[in-house]
Order: structure tokens, then C-alpha cells, then sequence
């Protein structure tokens, strides 16, 4: 009996570190560059007029003292909105935090060549959200990444009937005041 635990306590391991996405030590060099948005998953609490529906590749840049800013445009409601936020490093491979540590963001690389997700969580209008972002080095939209993606949403507790695809445009020019 006692010779049968082992095997299956590492079989048990092994099954349990297979279900999240391989987590090794990213550097921000590694994720600097231009990215596409393949697909979005957020909290059903999030009213469907603050989703994107049209965006545009994002671009990670790495910063000194492993810093890394996040900037991307994106259409809603007709109009385009720039987002550009600067993230610190949190000690935790892969973590990042700005707002004084009231917005984290963890990078995760998928077993699917080329692809990560953005997992966000912060406040937006006073709620508490978190969007997922599936991202890839090219437009085109990998059937296994999105699969992964999805699997890792029902992980996080987000529905994987939440996903949704938006369209791929090129980088919009916001009105300035």
C-alpha cells in the first residue's frame, strides 16, 4: 500500500501544476514589443459598454529598474481612448502592480508558442474587476492558445462563455483637447 502513495501523489502533483500555464521568471525584455489582443474575458458584473469591442495591438515597454508600461488604443462608442499605464515590478515573477498597488497585472506564458494573458485585477467605478486578455505576436488567432485561455478563465472563477474576440484594427489617433 505504502508503495502504490508515492506514484500517485506525484500523478496528483503533476495533474495539478499541468492546469495553470507554465510559470517561470519572465524579465520585461523577454514581453517587450508589440502584441495583439486575440480575445477578453471579464467579470459579468462588468457592464458590456466598458469592453472594448475594437482594439488595436498593445505595446510593452521595458523600463529601467524592471519596470514596464502598458500602452494601447481602443474604440468605444465611436470614439478612441489611449490607455498608457506604468507597472512595477511586485517581487513575484511575472507580477506587476501600479496605483500604489490598487492594480495588479500577472503575465503568464501558455504552453502555445508566442502567446501569454494579461490577468488584470483592480477597481473600475468603484467595483472590483478582472479582465483577462489572451495576447499573441501575430493577428492571427490560434484555436489551441484560445482553448488554453479559456480553461484558464473557468480557473479563475471567469465564465469561458465570456470570452469574446474583438476586432483587430490598427492603432486609432484619440481627439486632443
Amino acid at each position: 500500500m505504502k508503495a502504490l502513495l508515492l506514484p500517485i501523489a506525484l500523478s496528483l502533483l503533476a495533474a495539478l501544476r499541468a492546469q495553470d500555464p507554465p510559470s517561470r521568471p519572465l524579465e520585461p525584455q523577454q514581453i517587450a514589443g508589440t502584441w495583439y489582443v486575440k480575445a477578453v474575458v471579464t467579470e459579468k458584473n462588468m457592464p458590456n459598454k466598458t469592453r472594448p469591442m475594437k482594439v488595436s495591438p498593445l505595446t510593452l515597454t521595458a523600463l529601467g529598474g524592471g519596470d514596464l508600461e502598458v500602452s494601447f488604443t481602443f474604440m468605444k462608442e465611436d470614439q478612441c481612448h489611449e490607455k498608457i499605464a506604468r507597472m512595477q515590478p511586485t517581487g513575484e515573477p511575472g507580477k506587476y502592480s501600479s496605483d500604489g498597488g490598487k492594480k495588479h497585472m500577472h503575465i503568464l506564458e501558455l504552453p502555445v508558442e508566442g502567446h501569454y494573458i494579461l490577468f488584470c485585477q483592480g477597481q473600475l467605478q468603484g467595483k472590483s474587476v478582472r479582465v483577462g486578455k489572451l495576447i499573441g505576436r501575430n493577428p492571427d488567432l490560434s484555436p489551441e492558445a484560445l482553448e488554453a485561455f479559456k480553461k484558464f478563465a473557468q480557473r479563475k472563477g471567469l465564465s469561458p462563455e465570456d470570452v469574446f474576440t474583438p476586432e483587430q484594427t490598427e492603432s486609432c489617433e484619440p481627439e486632443s483637447d
